[in-house]
């Protein structure tokens, strides 16, 4: 709506994670180089974790974009919230690709599996398995069923990685379990930008959407850094809202005080 107004070719703050835009701040640079060392080195797990709205999504689209897919088949699970059976039988089915075949229970699903391991590796695969929201897993006994699944392997080594990603809420969970949390190769915990990376980030978005001139001045991407803390979910929605009213408002380029009242007004319509 607002994108013409202030000369851009699409909207630079939607909340998808477009590689296009993808800005290699330190905090995702960074665990994408420890989550790759763990992969590409065929280590048992890995963590990333970072509270809600700091880009594990990005880090994961990205690693995922940088591995190849060849070499290193990707399964995702994206809502591992389920009985650990359940979840065992999902794992079977994504790897195999083929549930006609799949034998029933929790041991036909580790058979599969294994049968996946097994075909993998002689194809000179190492396979990784995406655990996305991994804070939602319920039980113990799921975690240590993903555990035993790091005792399938293949010529001494861990026959699949697997990559735990979630909230903050997971490192105490795995502190409660030092079986599976001593497994973890590398730990990578996103923080959010620093004042510095905020404006870089901003800045980036809207080069990658067109921008010719400045449309934040230096004094709203410093308040625009107050409100949001540097968490990029909360900079994409503020910017975006920002972006939207100053259209309506007919502005010429988005101030401190502009920022000031949309936040507010983000704040006042917020549920309680």
């Amino acid at each position: 709506m607002y994108a013409t107004y202030w000369q851009l070719h699409q909207n630079p703050f939607e909340g998808t994670a477009d590689p296009a835009f993808y800005y290699p701040g330190e905090p995702h640079q960074g665990a994408i180089l420890k989550l790759r060392y763990a992969i590409e080195n065929r280590r048992g797990a890995a963590l990333l974790c970072g509270p809600s709205g700091t880009g594990k999504t990005v880090v994961g689209g990205m690693l995922r974009a940088a591995l190849d897919p060849d070499s290193f088949p990707l399964v995702h699970v994206v809502f591992p919230q389920m009985p650990t059976a359940e979840l065992l039988c999902h794992l079977a089915d994504e790897m195999e690709q083929d549930t006609a075949s799949g034998a029933p229970g929790t041991r036909g699903s580790i058979r599969r599996i294994e049968r996946f391991l097994a075909a993998s590796a002689e194809q000179g695969r190492h396979p990784v398995l995406l655990i996305d929201e991994a804070h939602l897993i319920g039980p113990p006994e799921t975690f240590e069923a993903l555990r035993l699944l790091l005792n399938l392997e293949v010529d001494g080594r861990p026959g699949l990685t697997l990559l735990l990603v979630g909230q903050t809420a997971l490192l105490p969970m795995l502190q409660r379990m030092p079986a599976l949390e001593e497994r973890l190769a590398v730990k990578s915990l996103l923080r959010a930008f620093t004042e510095r990376e905020t404006g870089e980030y901003v800045a980036h978005r809207l080069q990658v959407a067109g921008a010719a001139a400045t449309i934040f001045e230096p004094e709203a991407t410093a308040a625009l850094y107050g409100f949001t803390q540097g968490v990029p979910r909360r900079i994409n929605r503020l910017c975006d809202l920002a972006l939207l009213i100053g259209y309506a408002e007919q502005r010429k380029k988005i101030s401190a005080d502009h920022i000031e009242s949309v936040a507010e007004e983000l704040v006042a319509v917020a549920p309680e």
